[in-house]
């Protein structure tokens, strides 16, 4: 079984990336067959500034290994680096109706909120289907908000394969762990980059302890009850508490007394004592960037060898002689 997930590289990685995709990536290694990628040319959809996209993209391969992906073990690589995908995006384009991408969720979502509208978003699920049908993925784990897009691809292939008549595709199952398909950010809506609302998983304490003194809550006083079950702050804590600790949390909404001053301090430490154990294996990279890069080379190599046989199999099927 072929499991394929990519992130962006377009900023620090937050804790809605890894509690809604990175963290079933990493499991996934034991699951079958990973395929991981970060996903460079989608980055620049949202990313126009080189610095910016090299130092992401560094951050990015940085935290995945740091995080436990092991390049033995999965292929992981940096998608820019596998040219094959851009050339099946262009044949699978000639496969895929307007109408489809007009209905895509997400391309209304950001351009409703004022991200420039552009034929890279807009084609971005068509990218995104070529990452995924270049390696013949069975499943595709993604968060709620991606997964109209891996339905996007199944209808691709399923065009692409009755107009040549052969099963040249494998369809792909998308994969959401309903828990925490949808991490909530600072302000309630989807933890996302793009709204501004993040908290990152490794940053300044400064940073973090700004972003988690952000979370946006009501105007209860401290002499006042507090209501846990529509509260930010509560949301975030299920992530990082057991279930003993949640109660002791609620017991401390009900009672009245503290501040959501108190409940931002206590879920800060709980995000600073998960991520601690994974610090020293980041430093350790981020002090040695050529390894980094020969790991991102070793997983492109692996990758490139299954993208070259597939394009072969595609162009012989469509007449590219």
């Amino acid at each position: 079984m072929r499991i394929l997930s990519g992130i962006q590289p377009s900023g620090t990685i937050h804790i809605g990336n890894y509690f809604g995709m990175v963290k079933k990536m990493i499991e996934s290694q034991n699951d079958g067959e990973l395929f991981a990628f970060l996903a460079s040319y989608h980055a620049l959809t949202s990313v126009k500034d080189k610095e910016s996209l090299e130092k992401n993209s560094y951050e990015a391969a940085i935290n995945f290994l740091a995080l436990g992906i092991n390049p033995e073990k999965s292929t992981f690589w940096i998608q820019h680096d596998v040219k094959e995908v851009l050339e099946l995006y262009w044949i699978l384009s000639n496969h895929t109706s307007m109408g489809l991408l007009e209905r895509a969720h997400s391309y209304k979502d950001k351009t409703s909120r004022g991200i420039q509208a552009n034929h890279g978003l807009f084609s971005y699920p068509v990218l995104m289907a070529a990452d995924i049908l270049l390696f013949d993925s069975n499943i595709v784990p993604v968060g709620k908000d991606q997964i109209q897009h891996v339905e996007m691809t199944r209808d691709i292939a399923i065009s692409f394969n009755h107009a040549y008549n052969k099963e040249i595709f494998t369809l792909p199952i998308a994969k959401v762990d309903e828990v925490v398909a949808t991490v909530p950010g600072t302000d309630g809506a989807k933890m996302s980059k793009s709204y501004n609302n993040t908290i990152d998983m490794f940053t300044t304490p400064k940073i973090r302890k700004k972003q988690v003194m952000g979370i946006v809550t009501d105007s209860k006083e401290l002499n006042e009850v507090k209501e846990w079950q529509n509260c930010n702050i509560y949301a975030i804590s299920k992530l990082f508490m057991n279930e003993d600790e949640l109660a002791n949390l609620r017991t401390r909404y009900e009672t009245a007394g503290e501040g959501y001053g108190h409940f931002k301090q206590t879920l800060l430490a709980k995000i600073e004592e998960y991520f601690a154990p994974y610090e020293d294996k980041r430093e350790y990279y981020l002090n040695n960037k050529k390894e980094v890069r020969e790991i991102l080379e070793f997983g492109a190599s692996k990758a490139r060898k299954i993208a070259k046989t597939k394009m072969e199999i595609i162009k012989d099927t469509i007449g590219l002689i």
